[in-house]
This record gives C-alpha cells, sequence and structure tokens, in this order.
C-alpha cells in the first residue's frame, strides 16, 4: 500500500512533522480537568508520546498503528518511561483482535487519511469497542479546497469534513464539542469530542 510505504519512510529517515513528542494541550487540559481512567486506545498512535502520557494518568492502554517502524520506537520510548503500553502492529479498520470496552478513545491525525469504505469499518469498531459514556476525542483535518494548487495528490490532501464526521458517528456517539483551528496555520482542523450513547 502506498499510503503505509510513506509514513513508514517519513518514520525510517527523519522525524514527520506531526510526530512532535508533546500530548496536545487539548487532551492534557481533558484529561486532566476530567480525569477520566480505565482502559484506553491510541489509534493512530505513532511512536506512542500519547499512549505513554494516558499510561502515566492511570489507564491501560493500546496503542495501534499500522507503521512497524513507528511501533519500534513507541516500546522503546515506554520502556524508557517505565510505562507498560500494549502497542499493536495494525490497520485500525481491522480492529478484530481488540474485544475489551474501552473508556477513552483518542485518534490525532489517523482517521482523515482512510477512504470511505474503511471510514464506516472504523466507525463499525468504535461502535463495538466502546460502551455507554465512552468518550472518542478526534483530530481531524479538513480536505484542502478544489482551487487550492496540488489539491487532487491523494497523499497531499488526506481530510474530513465536519458534516462527514458528525454523520458518520451519528448512529451510536453523541458530538458533546467542537473546535476549529488551522493546523500550522495552513490547514483548517477541529478537534472532536465524542461520548456514546447509552440509547443504541
Amino acid at each position: 500500500m502506498l499510503q503505509k510505504l510513506f509514513f513508514d519512510l517519513q518514520y525510517r529517515f527523519g522525524k514527520p512533522p506531526w510526530d512532535s513528542g508533546v500530548t496536545p494541550p487539548e487532551v492534557v487540559a481533558f484529561i486532566e480537568n476530567q480525569k477520566p481512567s480505565g482502559h484506553a486506545l491510541d489509534l493512530g498512535c505513532g511512536t506512542g508520546t500519547n499512549s505513554i502520557y494516558l499510561a502515566q494518568h492511570g489507564f491501560t492502554v493500546v496503542g495501534v498503528d499500522f507503521s512497524p517502524k513507528a511501533i519500534a520506537a513507541a516500546r522503546v520510548k515506554s520502556q524508557r518511561a517505565n510505562r507498560a503500553v500494549d502497542f499493536r502492529v495494525a490497520d485500525v479498520t481491522r480492529l478484530e483482535f481488540l474485544s475489551a470496552p474501552f473508556d477513552f478513545i483518542l485518534d490525532i491525525g489517523c482517521m482523515h487519511a482512510i477512504g470511505a469504505e474503511g471510514r464506516a469499518r472504523y466507525a463499525d469498531h468504535l461502535a463495538r469497542l466502546t460502551r455507554a459514556g465512552s468518550v472518542f476525542m478526534l483530530y481531524a483535518f479538513s480536505p484542502h479546497p478544489a482551487s487550492e494548487r496540488g489539491h487532487w495528490i491523494k497523499l497531499n490532501n488526506v481530510g474530513i469534513t465536519p458534516d462527514e464526521v458528525t454523520e458518520l458517528f451519528r448512529p451510536n456517539f453523541a458530538l458533546e464539542k467542537i473546535e476549529h483551528g488551522m493546523n500550522r496555520g495552513q490547514r483548517a482542523s477541529a478537534w472532536y469530542w465524542f461520548r456514546r450513547k447509552t440509547d443504541v
């Protein structure tokens, strides 16, 4: 898969721009203010920065990424931090190997790169892997406008609109909050806070 090769090469030959090594303030604020606990799932975990942060705050954590290089780095980082995290090399749209319900699911910049069919599987897995009250926190880019140069290059134009995000998760999750912003001042993006519905 071209996309998997792209990410593997990014991790193998340099530090990807998204791998800041810092847990975003939006995640820190939610965890430290709300103080959730239990089982957490970090989708597209990369080199494990946020998985380790969640483990440091009392969660039992599973981190999933399809880049073996990223997962290898994440395992080293978790050992150095003396935090146990179950890191798995896997496709986030193929989570059949997971069964325990998760209380908190985090996705920072992963789902927006998945095609329509994969997104449907992803949403189905999240419904299966959560229970009433579970929180799903998502960060996603919006697509480049068609008027922008290079918008047609798939790897350069990953993204999903807020309406598409809301519609994708509407059957099983209630959108509690959305914060719009710009990634590095160049790309429209948003944080989404969803909670698993109780009446499905």
